[in-house]
């Protein structure tokens, strides 16, 4: 009898002949910002998004023990049944002040947030306007929606966006949305110009700020508090599993669009709820980021340093935030260089298409409050020994 997943086979082989196949990995003991244990090798990890180093912090893990004695572990339903318990309801309360909103939603990640708030302001007869730089949670919200998809693209994103707007006016609704830090090339999207163009042409402007929340602004509000935008952002994106180090996403802004998600926004609607010990952890990173502020500081040191090293050592790069990204164009090559930072001790994953598109693989290197000046300065040595 045939198999109806003979394809497979072949589909697979094409992956290993362009340098695109994946192989799974499993981490031992504990996610920490600055090392990371895979295969029994002990590596300094340059890969990781808890850029706070508060993924494996006692007092996270505390709190999580703590409501999982007294709420257990699942959560049992979706929020609208019975799954949204009142440390979520505290959760969402406290990110709204923190964010300096009306309200908050939580979602069960940060993908859901994304597809779920797109798919829920924006359909059939609606424009739809991304960054193509944008994440793939924001890509699959848009195609998802039904709305018509305009990509505003380099090297004149602006241009390319007005161009757009210009013919807009047969839509019914029009949405602009973009991450604030790109994750894959470290570069921020030029927030204040978005502002006003979506002021100008009547647009919703939304902003998921994943790579940037706890991490950037006076507050750690993101790129939106650095750049003085806040107020002219409709929408906006966030997540508790990157510097917050725990697990989940959320949206906030104005009663009535957390109102209308929460009605409309199908992940949030049919997704069981994350379990309460989530919220709990959630809760206790943001007390810790508003007491720790040298935490974010310290990334942004490490970043400034990192920047000069790379320059003193020619070595071409793009990022001007704690994402930095090392072009080498072939994926081949990419993960030979990935696999020879690993020989050397380094957890520096390679990125290919799809993540990024042909001809743009590079090396990421995500750094966090937990590393020292000596792990960048051994990274940078590497780096020179391998890419000349």
């Amino acid at each position: 009898m045939p198999d109806p997943l003979d394809w497979l086979d072949n589909a697979l082989a094409d992956l290993d002949q362009h340098g695109l196949r994946r192989k799974l990995n499993a981490r031992h003991g504990p996610q920490r910002g600055d090392r990371i244990e895979i295969g029994g090798q002990s590596l300094v990890n340059f890969g990781s998004n808890d850029y706070l180093g508060l993924a494996a912090d006692p007092r996270i893990a505390a709190a999580v023990r703590a409501a999982i004695d007294q709420y257990g572990w699942g959560s049992g339903a979706s929020p609208l049944v019975t799954g949204r318990s009142d440390l979520h309801a505290q959760l969402e309360q406290k990110l709204a002040e923190f964010e300096g909103t009306e309200a908050a939603l939580l979602f069960p990640s940060g993908y859901a947030a994304n597809v779920g708030t797109i798919t829920a302001l924006v359909g059939k007869g609606d424009a739809i306007y991304s960054d193509e730089l944008n994440h793939a949670s924001i890509i699959d919200g848009c195609r998802l929606s039904g709305a018509a998809v305009h990509v505003y693209r380099r090297p004149d994103p602006l241009g390319h966006l007005e161009e757009f707007l210009s013919k807009s006016a047969a839509f019914h609704r029009r949405l602009i949305v973009t991450d604030s830090l790109f994750s894959m090339h470290g570069e921020p999207a030029l927030l204040v110009h978005l502002a006003k163009v979506s002021a100008e042409y009547d647009a919703m402007l939304m902003v998921d700020e994943a790579h940037a929340t706890g991490v950037w602004g006076q507050r750690g509000r993101g790129l939106c508090e650095v750049f003085d935008v806040e107020r002219h952002v409709h929408v906006r994106i966030g997540t508790l599993s990157k510097a917050l180090g725990s697990h989940g996403g959320f949206v906030v802004g104005s009663s009535k669009l957390i109102d209308w998600l929460s009605n409309r926004a199908r992940p949030y609607v049919y997704s069981t709820a994350n379990p309460a010990a989530a919220a709990a952890a959630g809760l206790a990173a943001l007390a810790v980021i508003e007491a720790e502020p040298e935490r974010r500081k310290r990334v942004r040191q490490l970043s400034q340093s990192l920047f000069g090293k790379l320059a003193i050592a020619e070595i071409p790069f793009s990022g001007s935030y704690q994402i930095v990204a090392i072009h080498l164009n072939d994926p081949a090559r990419t993960m030979a260089a990935a696999a020879e930072l690993r020989r050397r001790g380094f957890f520096v994953p390679g990125i290919r298409p799809p993540s990024v598109p042909e001809g743009q693989s590079l090396l990421r290197i995500s750094l966090t409050c937990l590393h020292t000046e000596q792990q960048i300065d051994d990274l940078v040595a590497a780096l020179v020994a391998i890419t000349k």
